[in-house]
């Protein structure tokens, strides 16, 4: 499966914002699920670099992100989650498997769970010609160009294979700077939700376990917000952050303030205030 993860490709991925898109937010919660598909991401010989890009993404349109799964290059494995996950949420973001070799079955799996039949599509052999010489497009290139019936094409700037989508399926190729270029693609056609707020306590090296206990009860007082805590290691030791995140800005702050408080007289206690 060709992934330009090889020293025959070089792929030189640039950072950036999401671009994203001025629509109004949906009256419901707006969720999704990404199915990344490929034997290299299972082995660990390719490092996935998508799921944060789509989870940034999501989070920053108000999409809620509830599910990842990885699923192997073996076809019932693939149709299987896609059923799963397109009737379980609004949208399904996949990765991979829609390149020229004979194990990049992504889009005959995506059109197997619909039900529908797959062949050339003139429009994608239209944006493959736009790279390629008529010669050119043998065999292997023209899988590329194979879209399930009835499904809308996604535009491809960089290499112009195109992704589709079909229902609430978006079938996009695993190389990350295409992923992002085709996410770019799609984003003004997403129904968005009301943004998740976040607000973050940093308690220091005071450790989890002396505010644990406190946190849990906050957390119950406060059932309309997420509250985590997060420790990481610095040079000068433990590192924990306490992340309040939530819909509504005013549960957000009073959870906030809460918990600061909390913070502030553990430390006191310890002496680390």
């Amino acid at each position: 499966m060709v992934r330009w993860a090889s020293s025959r490709y070089v792929v030189v991925i640039a950072t950036r914002p999401p671009r994203i898109p001025m629509t109004d937010p949906a009256p419901s919660p707006i969720t999704a699920a990404i199915l990344v598909i490929g034997d290299e991401i299972l082995s660990g010989r390719t490092k996935d670099k998508n799921i944060g890009t789509i989870a940034d993404y999501c989070t920053a349109i108000g999409i809620d992100l509830r599910q990842v799964r990885i699923v192997p290059d073996e076809a019932s494995e693939i149709v299987d989650a896609v059923n799963a996950l397109r009737t379980r949420y609004t949208y399904l973001f996949t990765t991979g498997g829609i390149g020229p070799t004979h194990d990049d079955i992504t889009a005959d799996c995506v059109a197997a769970a619909f039900g529908v039949t797959i062949d050339v599509d003139p429009r994608a052999k239209a944006m493959l010609l736009e790279r390629h010489k008529p010669e050119d497009l043998n065999e292997a290139r023209l899988r590329m160009a194979r879209i399930p019936a009835g499904a809308d094409l996604i535009a491809n700037p960089i290499s112009k294979a195109p992704g589709f989508r079909i229902g609430n399926v978006f079938v996009m190729a695993g190389v990350p700077a295409i992923m992002q270029a085709m996410l770019d693609e799609i984003g003004p056609t997403l129904a968005t939700g009301a943004r998740v707020l976040s607000e973050t306590i940093e308690a220091g090296n005071l450790p989890e376990g002396n505010y644990a206990s406190g946190l849990g009860e906050i957390a119950k007082a406060h059932p309309g917000v997420s509250i985590g805590s997060y420790p990481s290691m610095t040079q000068q030791g433990f590192a924990n952050r306490i992340v309040v995140r939530g819909k509504d800005s005013d549960a957000v702050a009073r959870a906030r303030v809460e918990i600061a408080d909390l913070v502030a007289q553990l430390k006191a206690a310890d002496g680390k205030a």
